[in-house]
């Protein structure tokens, strides 16, 4: 196993109770906003970058004149990191990458119950079940394609469709990416994990070229290296920004194939300062920060009302399977699966 891939595993391995890593030692990459300290600062573990968050935060502290504290590192590392913390985290708020950590965090039971208030402004497949978080932003699996080499009506139209012969050597995708990790997740969550393990198999056979990211997959489909790649919907639109003319296109499918992930947000129970945690699960959800993700990385705003940044499928015309995204916290068994299967 590459030494990369270890490390992510090891992380992962501790969000789902595997494992204990002993983070609370470490010094933590923050960012204090505003500065100083009060009975309004609010702490926050953020998985999102500080380059794509800290100007939103800006916007929050002037708002609302509530400072806050910001620990920077990734989705797993902070969900280990809470849950070793257990009673006595710091953290009021975590900001998570995506859905499966904040289902790790939950299921742990270390977060609290959102208001309705706020849950009610999202649809219910993008938030817990039971409360617990909230979606901020979404990204759906797409299955892009070269318009040079393949016509829309000769797409298939679920997963199990790339497995046939005749896509044998055309399709790109990318095992060691944590977002394709995410979407296997949902695969093995959909359909079961005997059915999940055939098509990778299946897929490993059909000789399935591998790429190390997204944007690697999109260069190849721009290349016509191959003819149609497993990728998150936001990079085309990244590369379409500096290339219009790029003969590539979305193709959505209709199944996992076409999940859609969050990123969100959790209050934890450990929290001292709930009222300024609720306002600021209340701010991420106003249009103006809604809008601020859509134009600044192209996902798709959840709350009602507000659009995306540009002309892509609605969520609503999207056909997912019914799936809770909090069961999303077993990337363990993921990673093992695609090692047992020969894909990593």
């Amino acid at each position: 196993m590459k030494r990369r891939q270890a490390i992510f595993l090891l992380g992962l391995a501790t969000v789902s109770g595997g494992l204990a890593i002993a983070c609370s030692n470490q010094t933590p990459n923050t960012a204090n906003v505003g500065g100083g300290t009060n009975s309004q600062e609010l702490t926050i573990y953020s998985g999102r970058s500080k380059k794509l968050i800290d100007p939103l935060i800006q916007q929050f502290q002037q708002k609302t004149g509530i400072k806050t504290q910001i620990r920077y590192a990734s989705t797993a590392e902070l969900a280990a990191t809470i849950q070793e913390e257990g009673k006595n985290s710091p953290a009021d708020v975590f900001f998570a990458q995506d859905a499966g950590a904040l289902g790790a965090i939950q299921k742990a039971g270390l977060a609290t119950k959102l208001p309705d208030k706020f849950l009610n402004q999202v649809e219910p497949r993008f938030h817990s079940p039971d409360g617990m978080w909230v979606g901020i932003s979404g990204r759906v699996r797409t299955l892009d394609y070269n318009t040079k080499l393949v016509k829309p009506t000769d797409l298939p139209n679920t997963v199990v469709g790339l497995t046939e012969a005749k896509w044998k050597g055309k399709v790109g995708w990318a095992p060691s990416n944590g977002s394709f990790q995410a979407f296997v997740t949902a695969l093995r969550v959909s359909v079961g994990e005997a059915k999940a393990k055939q098509w990778l198999e299946a897929m490993k056979a059909n000789d399935t070229k591998v790429y190390e990211n997204n944007v690697q997959i999109l260069e190849a489909l721009s290349k016509g290296e191959v003819t149609v790649g497993l990728v998150n919907h936001y990079y085309l639109e990244e590369l379409k920004k500096e290339n219009p003319q790029v003969p590539v296109a979305h193709h959505f499918l209709n199944d996992v194939g076409s999940m859609v992930n969050v990123a969100g947000v959790a209050i934890l129970n450990t929290s001292k300062h709930r009222e300024a945690a609720d306002k600021l699960v209340e701010f991420l959800l106003t249009p103006e920060a809604q809008k601020y993700f859509a134009e600044e990385t192209y996902e798709y705003p959840l709350a009602d009302g507000v659009k995306p940044a540009t002309n892509v499928k609605s969520l609503a015309e999207i056909k997912t399977p019914k799936l809770d995204l909090s069961n999303l916290d077993d990337l363990k068994g993921t990673l093992k699966l695609l090692e047992q299967t020969g894909v990593l």
